[in-house]
């Protein structure tokens, strides 16, 4: 008999993570999830290649349009107010992608609409 044929397949299951099917991903604005990034508070709930930390940023006076996709005509999802803390997770471009809060809503914002960086 071959070491092939006395194994059994392992039933036991390490962590919250199994490769064992398709998963239904949330749909929506509601949490900071993409097939590629993730807000590091979502860590050990989805699995995606990367997880970021947010940086907090002050929208600018004047408030910025959070859309739902990295361009003008996208769906507005809220208008953000000056003084509103934005989870800044991705730059593409002139654009920010991040929440409100863990919870949402989640989408892009002009960069240029969000206070720079400060050095901490």
């Amino acid at each position: 008999m071959s070491q092939n044929e006395n194994t059994q397949p392992s039933t036991h299951v390490q962590g919250p993570f199994t490769l064992s099917g398709p998963v239904v991903r949330p749909q929506g604005h509601d949490l900071p999830l993409r097939g590629d990034l993730a807000h590091i508070g979502l860590a050990g709930k989805h699995f995606v290649p990367h997880y970021a930390v947010p940086q907090p940023r002050a929208v600018m006076p004047g408030g910025a349009t959070l859309r739902a996709a990295p361009s003008d005509q996208a769906e507005e999802l809220c208008v953000l107010m000056e003084g509103d803390s934005f989870e800044l997770l991705d730059i593409t471009g002139s654009w920010a992608w991040g929440c409100l809060s863990l919870e949402g809503p989640v989408g892009y914002v002009h960069i240029d609409r969000l206070e720079p960086a400060t050095a901490g």
